[in-house]
């Protein structure tokens, strides 16, 4: 499909705007370079000098250049070990804020009666947060071991399977929307990372914010420039 500037920093492929919120009963969110401004992992790994090392891996895993997502993010993980609890709420206190748009965007979406699920390949110590602080429905997300205040390195194994990764987002994201009792097609995914391809591959309406190349080539919408809630440019009364 052939792509298009709809307008300066908004690309769109194989859409005839005005689209409509009310077409959608779902959107679902990656979170870390998406709806929030940072990879926590790289932010949680420079209470352990370590964040050169652990940033390298999450930008080839974003890039698509790591075949096997689950070992760098067990990799990553592992370079954690010893960092306190005390350390990541300083991060998310410091250093996370919700990315330009996000907090219009999910309001908007409340709005129009879709409900609003969060992906991440990240931790549930900052899902956690921004589900209550957006008001988000359903999250999906991974859980850091901590024992005596400190990382342990590990991850908890969780009753729904392994860790989160691309195959688990796009699983999560058939799974509410049976739930819901909607086809995936009345769904829209948003995100940044090659491991959030999956998901976007089976969404009616797929956006790639401030994304890889990798993403940007695939999806319907790409925004380069300004917030999230640029996505409502394309959306008509």
């Amino acid at each position: 499909m052939n792509a298009h500037e709809f307008s300066p920093g908004l690309v769109i492929r194989g859409l005839t705007p005005p689209l409509s919120l009310r077409d959608y009963r779902l959107i679902t969110f990656d979170m870390d370079s998406t709806l929030i401004n940072i990879e926590c992992v790289d932010e949680i790994a420079d209470a352990a000098g370590r964040k050169a090392e652990v940033a390298a891996i999450t930008e080839a895993a974003m890039r698509g250049e790591i075949a096997d997502y689950k070992e760098s993010l067990r990799q990553r993980v592992a370079l954690l070990r010893g960092v306190s609890v005390a350390s990541m709420e300083q991060v998310y206190a410091a250093r996370l804020r919700l990315n330009p748009g996000a907090a219009e965007l999910v309001a908007a979406c409340k709005q129009a009666g879709l409900k609003v699920l969060l992906v991440s390949g990240g931790f549930t110590f900052f899902t956690d947060r921004i589900r209550d602080r957006l008001g988000i429905d359903f999250t999906r997300s991974n859980v850091l071991e901590v024992q005596g205040g400190l990382l342990t390195g590990k991850m908890v194994d969780q009753p729904w399977g392994d860790i989160c990764d691309g195959n688990e987002k796009r699983k999560m994201l058939q799974e509410t929307c049976r739930a819901l009792g909607i086809a995936p097609g009345q769904a829209i995914a948003m995100g940044d990372g090659a491991n959030d391809l999956p998901m976007m591959d089976i969404a009616g309406l797929s956006v790639a914010y401030h994304a890889k190349p990798r993403v940007r080539e695939q999806a319907m919408v790409a925004i380069h420039s300004g917030g999230l809630d640029r996505l409502l440019e394309l959306m008509g009364s």
